[in-house]
């Protein structure tokens, strides 16, 4: 039986909270340094994928630079309502390429 990891997803409260009714675990955080330890500790605790929004990925990215070279827990940035650089976009079809074989989204 193979393993269930958690999903996480971090930014702002706007931007995060539809997730909640997904069953995802949802961290409402804008503090750059709140969200490092945020991610350390989801990383530490079982979690396999981890969302988090453009502007809030952008706080943090010698964080998330870390854990890119690690299978898990694997750092997808997700569009913001606001503060979109397209980063969270190509992160997204990227992730789902990986995931299936192509890009489905497109």
């Amino acid at each position: 039986m193979s393993e269930m990891y958690k999903t996480a997803v971090i930014g702002d409260s706007a931007s995060v909270s539809g997730f909640a009714a997904l069953g995802l675990s949802v961290f409402r955080e804008t503090d750059p340094a709140e969200i490092s330890k945020l991610i350390n500790r989801l990383a530490a605790n079982g979690f396999g994928v981890i969302y988090i929004t453009e502007p809030a990925a952008a706080l943090v990215s010698e964080t998330i630079k870390k854990y890119r070279s690690r299978k898990l827990p694997s750092i997808v940035l997700i569009p913001a309502i606001e503060g979109n650089t397209g980063d969270g976009m190509r992160s997204l079809h990227e992730a789902v390429e990986k995931a299936v074989g192509s890009d489905i989204l497109k």
